[in-house]
């Protein structure tokens, strides 16, 4: 029985000698292990781990035959263009981490205002602004030339809030010019201010979907003329019959869009001319007030010559 369970000698290796085994011979383990049936686990996520894990299957003898003072990190030499890491584009990311992360940065505010065909005039009508406003008039019935458009104004014209004249008044004409060629419908709201440029702007939208904010305020008045400095006196003259043309066009398409005679928009535009949203609904400058429930208040409310009646008010230039 003793010679039954009796090992051979070649066979046993003690535990003491494991240490002083040479390198080669973990090597030849290494390879043979890498030779037999188990397969090796191909990760999918990282595609340097893939690699790896692709070499190390199918040719061991590059993941082992390596020079000892290498200048390049393990295993990248395997590579024709190493990467360390994944791009972004190619990590799963995880139901539990970033779950509604977008997959890409997103848009500037305009461009997410634009996909709702909305259009924003927040700035004097200065070039910069007369281009985007076009271009995006012109994208967006190219879109589709059916949806209507929706203007949104809160800009003091070609001027800035002290008068001081910031544009030229052909910038108010050429948004208005582009507004008249498109087939769709535009719907304009004042939001803050509409001065000068800018309230013909409001008034040119879509009869009957002309709106201002409850506390916006609306305002026309002449064009103005840029400084002169030192401009010879013809130079002056020319450019002062320019400004009256502008004025008179300004004028005639007021009476337009407002159905105004001229002599009455000329009359008012003396002088700059405030209109609240009900003065200028009045006017004809929009057609509602977006306020909710507030055209049934405002049809309600008298009007100050009645309430100035019923308190016992007379007017002064009646005495």
């Amino acid at each position: 029985m003793a010679t039954c369970l009796r090992l051979p000698m070649a066979s046993s290796v003690p535990c003491s000698s494991s240490s002083s085994m040479p390198l080669k011979h973990h090597s030849f383990n290494i390879r043979c292990a890498a030779n037999s049936s188990t397969k090796i686990p191909m990760p999918s996520k990282d595609p340097f781990l893939s690699k790896l894990a692709s070499v190390a299957a199918n040719n061991p003898d590059a993941l082992f035959s390596r020079p000892q003072n290498s200048d390049t990190p393990p295993f990248l030499d395997i590579y024709d263009s190493p990467k360390l890491m994944a791009t972004p584009a190619q990590v799963e990311r995880s139901i539990s981490y970033n779950e509604h992360r977008p997959r890409r940065p997103p848009p500037d505010l305009p461009s997410l205002l634009l996909h709702g065909r909305i259009i924003y005039i927040g700035m004097p009508l200065v070039p910069a602004v007369t281009e985007l406003v076009i271009a995006e008039l012109m994208y967006l019935q190219w879109m589709d030339p059916k949806e209507p458009i929706y203007l949104y104004i809160n800009s003091t014209g070609t001027t800035r809030d002290d008068g001081e004249t910031v544009g030229m008044e052909s910038e108010g004409f050429a948004i208005y010019d582009a507004m008249m060629q498109l087939k769709n419908e535009i719907h304009t709201v004042a939001v803050g201010a509409a001065i000068g440029q800018a309230c013909l702007l409001l008034a040119a939208g879509c009869k009957g979907k002309r709106f201002m904010m409850p506390h916006s305020k609306a305002m026309i008045q002449q064009p103005r003329a840029p400084s002169s400095g030192l401009m010879a006196a013809s130079d002056v003259f020319i450019r002062a019959k320019e400004v009256i043309i502008n004025r008179d066009t300004l004028v005639k398409l007021l009476a337009k869009h407002t159905e105004n005679s001229e002599e009455t928009v000329a009359n008012v535009m003396r002088r700059p001319y405030y209109m609240d949203a009900t003065r200028a609904r009045e006017f004809g400058v929009i057609d509602k007030i977006l306020w909710r429930g507030q055209e049934q208040i405002m049809a309600d409310v008298s009007a100050p010559e009645v309430w100035d009646k019923n308190a016992g008010i007379k007017v002064a230039d009646a005495i």
